[in-house]
C-alpha cells in the first residue's frame, strides 16, 4: 500500500531503521537550492592558447622558469530537487571545466585560487547588488590531486613510479556554496549545473577527472534545504521527487561560442 505525498509515492509503512551507520564520516554538508543563486554574464575571456600544442608549450616554458605548475579548481555543489548538482563551465560547446585555473608563480595557494575564481565567476561593476555579491569564497578540503608527469595531455590521480619531477599538479577543492551568491560567467562560456548521475561513469563525455566527482563526494552525507531555509531531505532517506526529470541546466553565458575551443578529449586539464 502507498499514498501520494509531497509530489511522489510514499509507503504508509514506516521504514525499518538500521543501527547507527555514520561513524568516521566527515560532517554532514548542507546544500542550498539552485534557485537561491543569481547568474549573469560579463565580458568575454578568450582562451590563452589557440591549440593544445600551444598550451603544452606554455606549460614547458613555465616549468623551465618556475618548476611544477600549480593548478586549483573548485567543486561547487548545490541541489535541484534534492539531488546534488555541480557548477562547471563549458567552453566552445565542447570542453567542460571546473572553475579555477593555474596559479601565478608567486601566488599563495588559497588566496591565488580565490583570485582565479573571481576572474571566472565574480560579478563586475554595478550589475548586481545586495546579498551574495561580494561574499568571499569558502575553500574547503582537498578532494583530489591529479598529476601531469610530462609535457603531454594525460594526467593521473597518482604519480607514476618512474616520475620524480611532475610538470603539473592540479588540486580539486570542495567549495560549499553559501545560502545565496551572485555569479557571473564570461559571455563566451556557459555556466552549467550538472547532476551527479550525469557525471558518474561518463568519461566519454566529461573525461576522467570530472566523471570521478561522484566518487569524491560519496564520503559526505547531505542535507537538502529549500528556499525558505528548511531541511526537506537528508542522505540517506530522501531523493529526487518522483516524476521530476533532472538534467543539466545552462545557467548563464554561451552567447559567443566557438573561438579557440580545445575539446576535452584533446587536453585533460
Amino acid at each position: 500500500m502507498s499514498t501520494v505525498a509531497q509530489g511522489g509515492l510514499q509507503s504508509q509503512y514506516s521504514p525499518i531503521l538500521p543501527r547507527h551507520f555514520n561513524s568516521q564520516q566527515p560532517p554532514t554538508v548542507r546544500l542550498y537550492p539552485l534557485s537561491n543563486y543569481t547568474f549573469g554574464t560579463k565580458e568575454n575571456q578568450p582562451e590563452e592558447d589557440p591549440s593544445v600544442l600551444a598550451r603544452l608549450k606554455r606549460l614547458e616554458e613555465h616549468y623551465e622558469q618556475h618548476g611544477m605548475r600549480r593548478t586549483c579548481e573548485g567543486i561547487l555543489v548545490c541541489h535541484e530537487h534534492n539531488h546534488p548538482h555541480i557548477l562547471m563551465l563549458q567552453i566552445a560547446n565542447a570542453f567542460f571545466k571546473l572553475p579555477g585555473d593555474y596559479l601565478q608563480a608567486g601566488d599563495d595557494e588559497i588566496e591565488g585560487f580565490k583570485a582565479r575564481l573571481n576572474e571566472r565567476l565574480a560579478p563586475v561593476g554595478s550589475q548586481f547588488s545586495g546579498e551574495g555579491v561580494n561574499d568571499e569564497w569558502q575553500i574547503g578540503e582537498t578532494l583530489a590531486q591529479w598529476w601531469r608527469p610530462n609535457f603531454e595531455t594525460f594526467m593521473y590521480p597518482f604519480i607514476p613510479a618512474h616520475v620524480t619531477r611532475p610538470k603539473e599538479c592540479k588540486k580539486l577543492y570542495f567549495i560549499q556554496l553559501p545560502r545565496s551568491k551572485v555569479l557571473s560567467v564570461p559571455k563566451n562560456m556557459k555556466l552549467l549545473a550538472v547532476p551527479l548521475f550525469e557525471l558518474y561513469d561518463n568519461t566519454a563525455r566529461y573525461g576522467p577527472q570530472l566523471s570521478a566527482i561522484p566518487h569524491l563526494l560519496s564520503r559526505y552525507n547531505f542535507e537538502f534545504v529549500d528556499e525558505n531555509g528548511h531541511v526537506v531531505a537528508t542522505t540517506p532517506g530522501g531523493g529526487p521527487i518522483d516524476g521530476v526529470k533532472l538534467q543539466t541546466k545552462v545557467l548563464a553565458g554561451g552567447e559567443h561560442q566557438g573561438q579557440n575551443g580545445i575539446k576535452d578529449e584533446d587536453m585533460d586539464g
